[in-house]
């Protein structure tokens, strides 16, 4: 039976309580009680700013079926701290807020926390407060923040016309792995040769190794996380950037080899998998062409990775260049309120 007990038979203040002890329990810390909350600015000098980002994880939206207590929770910080990362701020601190529906089970409540606590504590992030309120569905809404310079932060505006686009890993793993969960109905047992698509949608894992990197340096002109997709997100960087546009290389340097099976075997279009994927939370830069050289040394010799995955152009459009041929691209990427045809 207490298996089934509800957070709808908990109230508020038990589930307020619950928090606070897995907090304390796993990071020794406790939460403060207090109309607002409160974080000490620890070794902050003062030409740092306080840099913030807040995605809401909405189950209906965000949430394949196929997705666990634990991987929710996980994934509602993850997708915080990856919009930070790629700017190359260091995460601090976590507030975060709970919409939760009646019928919720309180084991599921518990992993759902778990998954948060565990993920805030690989990325040093102090776990402040938030809150509790109930919702006709799962909604997670975190603030992540962290400090830096703002010399020294890599913004989306500042590309030029010739540089080079580089991302920190490689596309269309999600597209295989949104396809087999969503519309294949699938898992791991169905589909055991693609474990590591249906994981990077379930678990996905994410490094600011070259972001740190390239910030540092000052080697980056712009970057971007591509959690909406590789084609959405290049046409957010076309935003803050007019007149500019990108040419994409369509090969083996952006496409993962899994992609590339998948699409084979089960006739799916190759373009959709890498360009419309989404939620792949790979770090997008641009960078100028005499010190690509320079920061790919760096980032390995830190044991990170950049591929080489295409080039800025004049002119609002996006192309990609397969086999040879040259192709403008018109429409792909997930916008929410926007359904696409």
């Amino acid at each position: 039976m207490k298996n089934n007990l509800q957070v709808g038979n908990l109230g508020e203040i038990k589930i307020i309580k619950l928090i606070e002890e897995l907090v304390l329990k796993k990071t020794g810390k406790e939460l403060l009680r207090d109309d607002s909350f409160f974080f000490e600015f620890k070794n902050q000098d003062s030409n740092r700013n306080i840099v913030l980002n807040s995605d809401m994880l909405v189950s209906t939206t965000d949430v394949p079926p196929q997705m666990n207590s634990y991987q929710i929770g996980r994934k509602s910080v993850l997708m915080n701290v990856s919009d930070l990362l790629v700017k190359g701020v260091r995460p601090s601190g976590l507030i975060i807020s709970f919409g939760l529906p009646r019928e919720l089970k309180k084991y599921e409540l518990i992993e759902l926390l778990n998954g948060i606590i565990d993920y805030s504590v690989k990325f040093n992030l102090d776990y402040i407060g938030g809150d509790v309120n109930e919702t006709k569905e799962l909604i997670i809404n975190p603030t992540v923040f962290g400090f830096k310079n703002p010399s020294a932060m890599i913004y989306r505006k500042g590309i030029k016309i010739g540089d080079i686009l580089i991302a920190n890993n490689k596309f269309g793993l999600t597209g295989v792995g949104f396809d087999i969960l969503l519309n294949k109905k699938g898992g791991s047992h169905e589909f055991p040769n693609y474990e590591r698509s249906i994981m990077s949608v379930l678990e996905p894992k994410i490094t600011g190794n070259e972001a740190f990197i390239l910030s540092e340096r000052n080697l980056a002109t712009s970057s971007i996380d591509s959690s909406d997709g590789l084609f959405k997100s290049l046409q957010d960087l076309m935003l803050s950037n007019p007149n500019l546009g990108f040419e994409i290389y369509f090969n083996e340097d952006l496409i993962d080899i899994e992609a590339i099976k998948y699409s084979n075997e089960f006739n799916v279009s190759l373009e959709d998998l890498v360009l419309d994927g989404g939620e792949e939370f790979i770090h997008l830069f641009t960078i100028d062409p005499s010190n690509f050289n320079t920061a790919q040394q760096e980032i390995q010799s830190k044991y990170g990775q950049i591929f080489k995955i295409g080039k800025v152009l004049y002119g609002e459009h996006i192309c990609i260049v397969k086999e040879g041929e040259k192709k403008e691209l018109k429409s792909h990427g997930f916008e929410h309120f926007n359904k696409r045809t």
